[in-house]
């Protein structure tokens, strides 16, 4: 999660959560969290930048653990309360996860037991695994024109 993002959950502003953080950077080892610089920022998908974070030299992404050691720095009753929504979040996204990836195992041993011998049923897994992808970033176009980014 990014850093602005996190300041309005905890309803404080980006720059004091920054300031927060570095206050404390010893409880932020690289795998908690990590800074994108501008080039890295514009790469992020267009529902992500708002129109501030575009203009941003650098901003803090934070991993799952990051976000959990946030509410030690910020120490205010909302922090607790926010980040105990977080982490269930986080892990309702790990059993969807979980379940997502049982469900792709167990199609490919269906699969492998009924073999090739159907076409029409190789259509049907094919067009199950296409429905579980996630959906690819689209591009755009103009009377057959690709749009530039």
């Amino acid at each position: 999660m990014l850093s602005n993002h996190l300041a309005q959950l905890y309803g404080v502003t980006t720059s004091a959560l920054t300031q927060a953080v570095r206050r404390n950077i010893e409880r932020f080892p690289k795998d908690f969290m990590f800074l994108l610089r501008r080039e890295e920022i514009m790469n992020l998908s267009q529902f992500v930048i708002s129109s501030k974070l575009k203009h941003a030299p650098s901003v803090y992404a934070f991993t799952e653990q990051g976000v959990a050691m946030l509410s030690s720095v910020l120490r205010s009753k909302k922090a607790i309360h926010v980040n105990i929504a977080i982490m269930r979040a986080f892990v309702k996204l790990r059993k969807i996860l979980s379940v997502h990836k049982g469900l792709m195992h167990k199609l490919g041993e269906l699969e492998r037991r009924i073999g090739k011998h159907d076409e029409a049923i190789q259509n049907i897994f094919e067009a199950i695994r296409q429905l579980m992808e996630p959906p690819r970033s689209k591009e755009r176009l103009i009377e057959g024109f690709r749009a530039s980014k």
